[in-house]
């Protein structure tokens, strides 16, 4: 949940900051481009801080190596937050994070299935965290211009 409420409050920041006289942030565009580059640079630093253990656990297991997945994850997240923000690779960024979203999103079932926690916390219900999935996907699209 915390990836939606940063995704939602640093959109309505940079928006109004827009409105404010800020021209970069004008329009919803490049407001939500960054809201999204900023919400992935947050999911990523859960791949290497405390909740590192929880996000292996949430790996199924059938995947190999699932510390290193998350590594690799993380990094991806990484490189595609950044890319988002380079007019000249933000599209190829955005098929990339799309696709991560949904090759990542059986760990989510997994998660819910098993009823894990991150941070001490419970992981989002399935339901939940299907629609929440579905509205980060269109928004990584929308940032991309893919269409």
């Amino acid at each position: 949940m915390a990836p939606f409420i940063i995704l939602i409050f640093s959109f309505s920041i940079f928006r109004i900051t827009g409105v404010l006289g800020i021209d970069y942030f004008d329009g919803w565009e490049s407001s939500l481009r960054v809201a999204v580059a900023l919400m992935f640079l947050f999911t990523a630093s859960a791949h290497w801080g405390k909740r590192r253990p929880d996000l292996i656990k949430m790996v199924p297991s059938r995947v190999p190596n699932a510390g290193l997945m998350v590594t690799i994850t993380g990094i991806l997240e990484v490189i595609g937050a950044i890319c988002l923000l380079i007019p000249f690779t933000s599209n190829i960024a955005s098929i990339g994070l799309a696709l991560l979203l949904i090759i990542l999103f059986p760990a989510n079932i997994n998660a819910s299935r098993k009823r894990l926690t991150i941070a001490g916390k419970p992981t989002t219900p399935l339901f939940l965290r299907t629609i929440l999935q579905i509205i980060f996907l269109v928004v990584v699209i929308l940032v991309g211009e893919i269409f």
